[in-house]
């Protein structure tokens, strides 16, 4: 389908730097792909699309580009491992991830995409890729969804506002047309209102205070009793200091912790040990920190998603780390929603689960966790089992482009 008008203002803006914070599915990555087209389209052009990280650069854009790019008969070579297309009008466009900030060194650019910038480190762009358009005059556009206030999205956006050359947009979920209405409605109902407006109408909130602000002892801590053990599902945040388990059981999609395990000066090995003390008859469904396909916290070289399957529990985890606040969000969200419904509770003796949802704080003025080396184990566990099972980004009810709005072609073939 052809860009909806506020996709087509972002798009056809010709000012040189462009900041646009959208709910999510707005269709950011469409305009994002239409826009590294229509900018190579011009012969000898030096493009750049730079998401968080590798991975995401490879997910959400390469195939999608490269396919339509071949489709249309422009892509002279391409290469999978660099994520690379050199066009036959001799322009370039390189995928790049954000995490390593010296391979985005060294090119001159004629336009660069920052996607979901909001979860790239600021130093990226100003001590890295804005040099990079110097030489050459190169133009930029900035695509994400809001952070708090006082983020280097809010900042940017702020700047884009009040600087000559830049231009600052906003647009919901909803006004992207891709995601529709009762859609939602029903991620209205799912959410807590605060992660609502941040996500789906893109408001820039004030991060202070408490990070689980939706978590009240008067209604979320309740004696679990006479609940069947025969499935558990247990978060895990991998750590010597203190390993940290939740352990929990879900019935309709409610949410009940019902056991604690915090063991310092230990390993995954006894972790897995104390649950099968504890709890030798259940299905174990555990729900580690991807990292644990790397790390290793005991000997013998094992990685400790290794060490869980081969004690026997089945391991649900993400192929990468979600985005901190997105796990936040789906927590928060669960403690209660925007219709005030609560589907997550914790039995009194969970004290450390208490704790740490209870004293999980943003340092002043930003929207960054205060870490105390203890309580955000306990919570990072929760987090975990809660993104993985009930996460705030997934996928919707939407009606795919079918076709860019986007015509022309390279001007002069090599």
């Amino acid at each position: 389908m052809p860009l909806t008008d506020p996709q087509q203002k972002i798009c056809k803006n010709d000012t040189r730097f462009r900041v646009a914070v959208t709910g999510r599915r707005f269709g950011k990555t469409h305009c994002a792909m239409r826009e590294l087209a229509r900018h190579a389209s011009k012969p000898d052009q030096e493009v750049y699309y730079v998401a968080p990280s590798y991975r995401m650069a490879k997910t959400i854009g390469w195939d999608q580009l490269k396919g339509k790019l071949k489709m249309l008969k422009w892509v002279d070579q391409s290469n999978e491992a660099e994520l690379t297309l050199r066009l036959k009008n001799n322009s370039k466009i390189y995928l790049k991830g954000a995490e390593n900030k010296d391979a985005l060194r060294g090119v001159g650019l004629d336009f660069l995409v920052m996607d979901e910038f909001q979860d790239i480190d600021p130093t990226v762009w100003s001590e890295v890729l804005r040099p990079t358009l110097s030489d050459r005059k190169g133009k930029a556009l900035f695509l994400g969804t809001p952070r708090g206030v006082g983020s280097f999205s809010h900042e940017m956006y702020n700047m884009a506002k009040a600087t000559d050359d830049w231009e600052a947009f906003t647009y919901t979920t909803l006004e992207g047309g891709i995601v529709d209405k009762d859609e939602i409605e029903q991620a209205k109902r799912d959410l807590d209102e605060r992660t609502y407006n941040q996500e789906y109408l893109a408001s820039f909130l004030t991060y202070s205070g408490m990070v689980y602000y939706n978590f009240d002892r008067r209604h979320c801590v309740v004696p679990v009793t006479n609940m069947e053990t025969n499935e558990l599902h247990c978060g895990i945040d991998f750590n010597v200091d203190p390993m940290s388990v939740a352990i929990t059981v879900i019935k309709n999609d409610i949410i009940y912790c019902i056991d604690e395990i915090v063991m310092n000066g230990s390993n995954t090995d006894e972790v897995c040990d104390e649950i099968k003390r504890r709890y030798p008859t259940s299905k174990i469904i555990m729900y580690p920190d991807p990292a644990g396909r790397q790390r290793k916290t005991s000997a013998g070289g094992r990685t400790d998603i290794s060490i869980l399957l081969n004690a026997g529990f089945k391991v649900n985890a993400k192929p990468f780390h979600t985005a901190i606040r997105d796990r936040v969000n789906a927590v928060n969200s669960k403690l209660k929603n925007s219709k005030g419904l609560r589907s997550f509770f914790v039995d009194p003796k969970c004290r450390q689960v208490i704790k740490s949802l209870e004293s999980m704080v943003y340092k002043p003025n930003t929207s960054i966790i205060e870490k105390d080396g203890e309580l955000d184990h306990m919570a990072d566990a929760v987090g975990y089992l809660i993104d993985f099972l009930y996460p705030v980004r997934t996928e919707y009810n939407k009606t795919q482009p079918q076709r860019w709005a986007f015509t022309g072609g390279p001007k002069r073939w090599r």
